[in-house]
């Protein structure tokens, strides 16, 4: 890992390609892990932690109660739970901002000066997280906005859809953002932090296009899904370009905080470059160890080559 260096400490892990994972709880194994190690992170939190907290999956996995939604059925198919973010009351929302003001504290302490970090979040939660990031130390560079459809929002009233027809509840969810943050430069130059961490800037996408802040999406193909059942996967065609991004001279380490499946460790690895992933919950550890080398080997097109993007974005688009 990382010029042979091994990030698993006294834990359970595992080495995957160039990668490696680890059954850790992130706070405490960013807070052992060296200063200005990573280059770049890319990551998809839980939010509370309460969605992914062992009562909150059971109430899931049982299909009632709880944070998590089960969408109905649509022309035969079953959708994905979904985070019922709504449900946070006060209380649950100030830990959510002090574990983000923590956890962003150690993430600037653990990446390289000029690194970037990719936080995918959602519109009820989204300002909340920002500002908690920024308080922890990292500098906040706007948002990527990840243009899907998704089953939230739209509805009509609750018990009163017949009373009020012509009412949604509140706007149908067309895109997902992610929050883009950097951490300092230290006084340097974009040009004087590539040379000396590799990091301050983003990877374009070819020479006559610079990485751009809007990507359309797919929501996440079914094959993936098959492949690593957790909740909240994203899809590789999305993953692998942010990965890409993440590191500006097209080598380094990005760090997922919060594993999951391993789908942005498989990306890395899809991408050529170095990951680590960290989970703290041992059954999304150990699909992760079956699940990555099976993602990193779907098929997106073109993407897995990085092309010139006007053959990427037809392709893609």
């Amino acid at each position: 890992m990382n010029n042979g260096i091994s990030y698993g400490f006294d834990y359970n892990c595992c080495r995957i390609g160039d990668s490696e994972i680890i059954h850790a709880d992130c706070l405490e194994w960013l807070s052992r892990v060296p200063e200005d190690c990573f280059h770049a992170v890319v990551t998809d939190p839980p939010y509370g932690v309460k969605e992914y907290d062992f009562e909150q999956l059971r109430k899931m996995n049982h299909g009632r109660g709880g944070v998590w939604r089960i969408p109905p059925s649509f022309d035969g198919h079953v959708r994905a739970p979904l985070p019922r973010f709504t449900a946070l009351d006060a209380g649950e929302r100030r830990k959510m901002r002090e574990f983000f003001v923590e956890w962003s504290r150690l993430v600037d302490r653990a990446i390289r000066p000029g690194g970037h970090v990719f936080v995918a979040t959602n519109a009820f939660i989204a300002e909340l997280l920002y500002e908690a990031v920024v308080e922890g130390g990292l500098e906040f560079r706007g948002q990527v906005i990840r243009l899907v459809r998704t089953l939230r929002g739209g509805d009509r009233p609750k018990n009163a859809e017949v009373e009020f027809p012509g009412v949604s509840s509140m706007p149908k969810g067309c895109y997902e953002p992610w929050g883009l943050f950097r951490k300092s430069l230290r006084g340097m130059t974009v040009s004087e932090c590539l040379r000396k961490w590799e990091t301050g800037g983003l990877r374009r996408i070819s020479d006559d296009q610079p990485f751009e802040d809007v990507i359309q999406s797919e929501r996440t193909p079914r094959k993936e899904r098959e492949i690593a059942n957790h909740p909240s996967i994203k899809p590789q065609s999305l993953l692998r370009r942010l990965v890409h991004a993440a590191l500006p001279l097209g080598k380094g380490t990005v760090l997922d905080p919060f594993m999951g499946s391993g789908s942005t460790i498989a990306a890395c690895e899809a991408v050529g470059v170095q990951g680590i992933g960290i989970e703290r919950h041992a059954e999304y550890f150990d699909l992760a160890r079956k699940s990555v080398q099976r993602l990193q080997s779907v098929q997106v097109p073109k993407i897995d080559r990085l092309v010139n993007t006007s053959s990427l974005q037809r392709t893609l688009f």
